[in-house]
Protein backbone atom coordinates (compact mmCIF):
# COMPACT_ATOMS: atom_id res chain seq x y z
CA UNK A 1 0.00 0.00 0.00
CA UNK A 2 2.70 2.54 0.87
CA UNK A 3 3.15 2.62 -3.27
CA UNK A 4 0.49 4.87 -3.37
CA UNK A 5 2.11 7.50 -1.55
CA UNK A 6 5.20 7.51 -3.58
CA UNK A 7 4.07 8.03 -7.19
CA UNK A 8 4.34 11.27 -8.60
CA UNK A 9 7.24 12.16 -6.08
CA UNK A 10 9.93 12.78 -8.95
CA UNK A 11 7.90 14.95 -11.98
CA UNK A 12 9.79 17.77 -12.83
CA UNK A 13 6.63 19.68 -13.98
CA UNK A 14 4.96 19.92 -10.81
CA UNK A 15 5.73 23.10 -9.17
CA UNK A 16 6.38 23.39 -4.96
CA UNK A 17 2.34 24.22 -4.49
CA UNK A 18 1.38 21.36 -6.61
CA UNK A 19 3.52 19.07 -4.73
CA UNK A 20 1.74 20.08 -1.57
CA UNK A 21 -1.41 19.28 -3.13
CA UNK A 22 -0.09 15.77 -4.70
CA UNK A 23 0.64 14.85 -1.26
CA UNK A 24 -2.11 15.88 0.47
CA UNK A 25 -4.44 13.77 -1.71
CA UNK A 26 -1.87 10.69 -1.51
CA UNK A 27 -2.20 11.08 2.09
CA UNK A 28 -5.57 11.40 1.96
CA UNK A 29 -5.88 7.86 -0.47
CA UNK A 30 -3.77 6.21 1.64
CA UNK A 31 -5.12 6.77 4.98
CA UNK A 32 -8.49 5.83 4.18
CA UNK A 33 -7.21 2.36 2.95
CA UNK A 34 -5.36 1.94 6.13
CA UNK A 35 -8.64 3.20 8.01
CA UNK A 36 -10.53 0.30 6.21
CA UNK A 37 -7.78 -2.38 7.24
CA UNK A 38 -7.50 -1.35 11.13
CA UNK A 39 -10.70 -0.38 11.86
CA UNK A 40 -11.90 -3.54 10.55
CA UNK A 41 -8.91 -5.78 12.49
CA UNK A 42 -9.46 -3.58 15.60
CA UNK A 43 -13.34 -4.69 15.76
CA UNK A 44 -12.34 -8.13 14.94
CA UNK A 45 -9.97 -7.82 18.05
CA UNK A 46 -12.66 -6.13 20.12
CA UNK A 47 -15.06 -9.25 19.85
CA UNK A 48 -12.98 -12.12 19.60
CA UNK A 49 -9.91 -11.27 21.71
CA UNK A 50 -7.76 -12.55 18.66
CA UNK A 51 -5.10 -10.83 16.51
CA UNK A 52 -6.62 -12.19 13.14
CA UNK A 53 -3.13 -12.49 11.06
CA UNK A 54 -5.03 -13.62 7.91
CA UNK A 55 -6.70 -9.93 7.87
CA UNK A 56 -4.07 -8.94 4.69
CA UNK A 57 -5.23 -11.93 2.97
CA UNK A 58 -8.65 -11.02 3.24
CA UNK A 59 -7.56 -7.64 1.87
CA UNK A 60 -5.73 -9.67 -1.38
CA UNK A 61 -8.85 -12.11 -1.63
CA UNK A 62 -10.93 -8.93 -2.24
CA UNK A 63 -8.03 -7.41 -4.84
CA UNK A 64 -8.56 -10.58 -6.78
CA UNK A 65 -12.35 -11.42 -6.88
CA UNK A 66 -12.03 -7.27 -8.51
CA UNK A 67 -9.74 -8.91 -10.87
CA UNK A 68 -11.66 -11.93 -12.09
CA UNK A 69 -15.13 -9.57 -12.27
CA UNK A 70 -14.18 -6.45 -13.43
CA UNK A 71 -11.52 -6.98 -15.41
CA UNK A 72 -11.70 -10.84 -16.57
CA UNK A 73 -15.25 -11.28 -16.64
CA UNK A 74 -15.98 -7.90 -18.10
CA UNK A 75 -19.10 -6.88 -15.14
CA UNK A 76 -19.02 -3.74 -14.14
CA UNK A 77 -16.95 -2.37 -11.84
CA UNK A 78 -19.30 -1.75 -8.98
CA UNK A 79 -20.49 -5.30 -9.33
CA UNK A 80 -17.07 -6.41 -9.00
CA UNK A 81 -16.48 -4.48 -5.76
CA UNK A 82 -20.03 -5.47 -4.06
CA UNK A 83 -18.59 -9.18 -5.70
CA UNK A 84 -15.20 -8.55 -3.62
CA UNK A 85 -16.93 -7.66 -0.36
CA UNK A 86 -19.57 -9.87 -0.39
CA UNK A 87 -17.05 -13.40 -0.58
CA UNK A 88 -14.72 -11.91 1.71
CA UNK A 89 -17.85 -11.34 3.83
CA UNK A 90 -18.64 -15.13 3.72
CA UNK A 91 -15.05 -16.14 3.84
CA UNK A 92 -14.59 -13.92 6.94
CA UNK A 93 -17.83 -15.53 8.69
CA UNK A 94 -16.57 -19.46 7.76
CA UNK A 95 -13.30 -18.56 9.72
CA UNK A 96 -14.70 -17.48 12.37
CA UNK A 97 -17.14 -20.68 12.91
CA UNK A 98 -14.50 -23.35 12.00
CA UNK A 99 -11.42 -21.84 13.48
CA UNK A 100 -11.72 -19.23 15.86
CA UNK A 101 -14.74 -20.01 17.66
CA UNK A 102 -13.92 -23.25 18.84
CA UNK A 103 -10.42 -21.61 20.12
CA UNK A 104 -12.31 -18.67 21.44
CA UNK A 105 -10.68 -19.85 24.89
CA UNK A 106 -7.22 -20.21 23.83
CA UNK A 107 -6.44 -16.61 21.78
CA UNK A 108 -2.61 -18.01 21.36
CA UNK A 109 -3.84 -20.98 18.96
CA UNK A 110 -6.69 -18.93 17.36
CA UNK A 111 -3.43 -16.72 16.35
CA UNK A 112 -1.52 -19.42 15.25
CA UNK A 113 -4.46 -20.59 13.02
CA UNK A 114 -4.67 -17.49 11.43
CA UNK A 115 -1.11 -17.60 10.46
CA UNK A 116 -1.85 -21.02 8.92
CA UNK A 117 -4.94 -19.41 6.83
CA UNK A 118 -2.80 -16.67 5.45
CA UNK A 119 -0.28 -18.79 4.66
CA UNK A 120 -2.90 -21.05 2.87
CA UNK A 121 -4.27 -17.97 1.30
CA UNK A 122 -0.94 -16.85 -0.17
CA UNK A 123 -0.49 -20.65 -1.64
CA UNK A 124 -3.95 -21.20 -2.83
CA UNK A 125 -3.90 -17.87 -4.88
CA UNK A 126 -0.30 -17.74 -5.93
CA UNK A 127 -1.01 -21.77 -7.22
CA UNK A 128 -4.26 -20.73 -9.45
CA UNK A 129 -3.27 -17.26 -10.61
CA UNK A 130 0.92 -17.52 -10.68
CA UNK A 131 3.03 -17.01 -8.10
CA UNK A 132 5.48 -14.01 -9.54
CA UNK A 133 2.82 -13.04 -11.75
CA UNK A 134 1.34 -9.26 -10.96
CA UNK A 135 -2.28 -8.72 -11.79
CA UNK A 136 -3.20 -5.18 -13.18
CA UNK A 137 -6.81 -3.92 -13.18
CA UNK A 138 -7.23 -1.45 -15.71
CA UNK A 139 -9.33 1.94 -13.73
CA UNK A 140 -13.20 2.15 -14.35
CA UNK A 141 -13.30 5.66 -14.24
CA UNK A 142 -10.59 7.81 -17.39
CA UNK A 143 -9.18 10.74 -17.03
CA UNK A 144 -8.28 13.49 -14.12
CA UNK A 145 -8.77 16.21 -12.23
CA UNK A 146 -6.40 19.16 -12.70
CA UNK A 147 -5.39 21.26 -9.15
CA UNK A 148 -2.72 23.84 -9.33
CA UNK A 149 -1.16 21.89 -12.09
CA UNK A 150 -0.91 18.62 -10.69
CA UNK A 151 -3.63 15.21 -12.06
CA UNK A 152 -5.18 14.07 -9.96
CA UNK A 153 -6.89 10.25 -11.62
CA UNK A 154 -10.71 10.26 -10.84
CA UNK A 155 -9.81 6.24 -9.92
CA UNK A 156 -7.61 7.19 -7.04
CA UNK A 157 -9.77 10.17 -5.82
CA UNK A 158 -12.62 7.65 -5.62
CA UNK A 159 -10.77 6.09 -3.24
CA UNK A 160 -11.60 8.55 -0.87
CA UNK A 161 -15.22 9.23 -0.88
CA UNK A 162 -15.76 5.25 -0.94
CA UNK A 163 -13.99 4.81 1.97
CA UNK A 164 -15.68 7.47 4.37
CA UNK A 165 -19.35 6.20 2.90
CA UNK A 166 -17.97 2.81 4.20
CA UNK A 167 -17.09 4.41 7.55
CA UNK A 168 -19.93 6.22 7.62
CA UNK A 169 -22.09 3.88 7.52
CA UNK A 170 -20.04 1.02 9.70
CA UNK A 171 -20.48 4.59 12.42
CA UNK A 172 -23.86 4.79 11.79
CA UNK A 173 -24.62 0.97 12.19
CA UNK A 174 -22.66 0.57 15.40
CA UNK A 175 -24.10 4.17 16.88
CA UNK A 176 -27.23 3.72 15.53
CA UNK A 177 -28.73 0.17 14.94
CA UNK A 178 -29.68 -2.20 17.96
CA UNK A 179 -27.79 -4.66 16.30
CA UNK A 180 -24.67 -2.64 15.91
CA UNK A 181 -24.60 -1.34 19.58
CA UNK A 182 -25.05 -4.73 20.84
CA UNK A 183 -21.49 -5.49 18.94
CA UNK A 184 -20.24 -2.19 20.38
CA UNK A 185 -21.28 -3.56 23.95
CA UNK A 186 -19.55 -6.95 22.85
CA UNK A 187 -16.65 -5.30 21.87
CA UNK A 188 -15.99 -3.18 25.20
CA UNK A 189 -16.98 -5.63 27.79
CA UNK A 190 -18.11 -9.83 26.44
CA UNK A 191 -18.81 -10.87 29.83
CA UNK A 192 -21.35 -8.35 30.41
CA UNK A 193 -22.55 -8.49 27.41
CA UNK A 194 -23.45 -11.59 27.55
CA UNK A 195 -25.38 -11.19 31.20
CA UNK A 196 -27.21 -8.68 29.14
CA UNK A 197 -28.40 -11.61 26.85
CA UNK A 198 -26.08 -10.83 23.68
CA UNK A 199 -25.01 -13.46 21.68
CA UNK A 200 -21.29 -13.34 21.84
CA UNK A 201 -21.14 -15.86 18.56
CA UNK A 202 -23.26 -14.04 16.95
CA UNK A 203 -21.15 -10.36 18.04
CA UNK A 204 -18.35 -12.83 16.87
CA UNK A 205 -19.31 -13.89 12.98
CA UNK A 206 -20.63 -9.60 12.50
CA UNK A 207 -17.65 -8.48 13.67
CA UNK A 208 -15.73 -11.06 11.15
CA UNK A 209 -18.13 -10.28 8.28
CA UNK A 210 -17.50 -6.90 8.74
CA UNK A 211 -14.18 -6.66 9.03
CA UNK A 212 -13.70 -8.89 5.97
CA UNK A 213 -16.05 -6.52 3.96
CA UNK A 214 -13.84 -3.77 4.74
CA UNK A 215 -10.70 -5.46 3.98
CA UNK A 216 -12.33 -6.52 0.55
CA UNK A 217 -13.19 -3.12 -0.22
CA UNK A 218 -9.72 -1.72 0.48
CA UNK A 219 -8.09 -4.11 -1.62
CA UNK A 220 -10.86 -3.33 -4.24
CA UNK A 221 -10.15 0.17 -4.14
CA UNK A 222 -6.73 -0.11 -4.62
CA UNK A 223 -6.77 -3.11 -7.34
CA UNK A 224 -6.44 -0.18 -10.34
CA UNK A 225 -3.52 1.86 -8.44
CA UNK A 226 -1.51 -1.33 -7.46
CA UNK A 227 -0.34 -4.56 -9.16
CA UNK A 228 -2.48 -7.39 -7.59
CA UNK A 229 0.20 -10.09 -6.62
CA UNK A 230 -0.84 -13.21 -3.58
CA UNK A 231 1.50 -11.49 -1.16
CA UNK A 232 0.27 -7.82 -1.50
CA UNK A 233 -1.63 -8.83 1.92
CA UNK A 234 1.35 -9.20 4.29
CA UNK A 235 2.56 -5.40 4.15
CA UNK A 236 -0.70 -4.16 4.51
CA UNK A 237 -1.15 -6.36 7.57
CA UNK A 238 1.92 -5.43 9.30
CA UNK A 239 0.74 -1.68 8.75
CA UNK A 240 -2.79 -2.16 9.94
CA UNK A 241 -1.54 -4.00 13.04
CA UNK A 242 1.02 -0.89 13.76
CA UNK A 243 -1.87 1.25 13.61
CA UNK A 244 -3.54 -0.95 15.89
CA UNK A 245 -0.91 -0.71 18.22
CA UNK A 246 -0.46 3.32 18.05
CA UNK A 247 -3.89 4.30 18.35
CA UNK A 248 -4.85 1.27 21.39
CA UNK A 249 -5.54 -2.20 20.72
CA UNK A 250 -9.38 -2.73 20.17
CA UNK A 251 -10.16 0.79 20.00
CA UNK A 252 -12.37 2.03 16.60
CA UNK A 253 -11.14 5.75 17.51
CA UNK A 254 -8.31 5.07 17.86
CA UNK A 255 -7.25 3.01 14.54
CA UNK A 256 -9.19 5.85 12.73
CA UNK A 257 -7.05 8.45 14.50
CA UNK A 258 -3.86 7.03 13.85
CA UNK A 259 -4.48 5.54 10.10
CA UNK A 260 -5.03 9.59 9.63
CA UNK A 261 -1.51 10.32 11.77
CA UNK A 262 0.18 7.84 9.76
CA UNK A 263 -1.12 7.58 6.53
CA UNK A 264 0.03 11.54 6.57
CA UNK A 265 3.58 11.10 8.11
CA UNK A 266 4.60 8.13 5.74
CA UNK A 267 3.51 10.10 2.85
CA UNK A 268 5.34 13.52 3.28
CA UNK A 269 8.43 11.35 4.36
CA UNK A 270 7.77 9.30 1.62
CA UNK A 271 7.90 12.32 -0.85
CA UNK A 272 10.33 14.96 1.01
CA UNK A 273 12.81 12.19 2.04
CA UNK A 274 12.41 8.72 0.84
CA UNK A 275 10.68 5.38 1.64
CA UNK A 276 12.52 3.71 3.87
CA UNK A 277 12.96 6.90 6.19
CA UNK A 278 9.27 7.16 6.07
CA UNK A 279 9.17 3.33 7.59
CA UNK A 280 11.63 4.73 10.38
CA UNK A 281 9.45 7.28 10.95
CA UNK A 282 6.42 5.40 11.32
CA UNK A 283 8.03 3.19 13.85
CA UNK A 284 9.47 6.38 15.87
CA UNK A 285 6.07 7.75 16.12
CA UNK A 286 4.86 4.08 17.28
CA UNK A 287 7.65 3.89 20.28
CA UNK A 288 7.30 7.59 21.23
CA UNK A 289 3.56 7.31 21.88
CA UNK A 290 4.28 4.06 23.83
CA UNK A 291 6.48 5.70 25.78
CA UNK A 292 4.18 8.54 27.11
CA UNK A 293 0.59 6.39 26.30
CA UNK A 294 1.82 2.53 26.85
CA UNK A 295 -1.50 1.49 25.77
CA UNK A 296 -1.99 3.69 22.34
CA UNK A 297 -3.40 7.05 21.58
CA UNK A 298 -6.91 5.62 22.50
CA UNK A 299 -6.27 2.46 24.30
CA UNK A 300 -7.47 1.41 27.49
CA UNK A 301 -6.89 -1.23 30.32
Amino acid sequence: MSKVAGQNKTCPAIGYMGLIVQSFVNAGIISCIYALMSVGLALVFGVMGILNFAHGELYMVGAYTLWIVYAQAGMPFPVGVIAAMAIVCGLAIAMERGLFRPMRDRPFTGVLLSIGVSFILQVFTAQMWGMAMMRHVPPALKGSLEILGIFAPWQRLIVIPGALGMLGGLWYFLYKVKAGQALRAAAQDREAAALQGISIDRSAALAMGIGGALAAFAGAAVAPILPVTPYMGHSAVITAFIILILGGVGSLKGALIASFILGFLHTFVTTYVDGQMATIAGALLMFTVLVFKPRGIMGRG
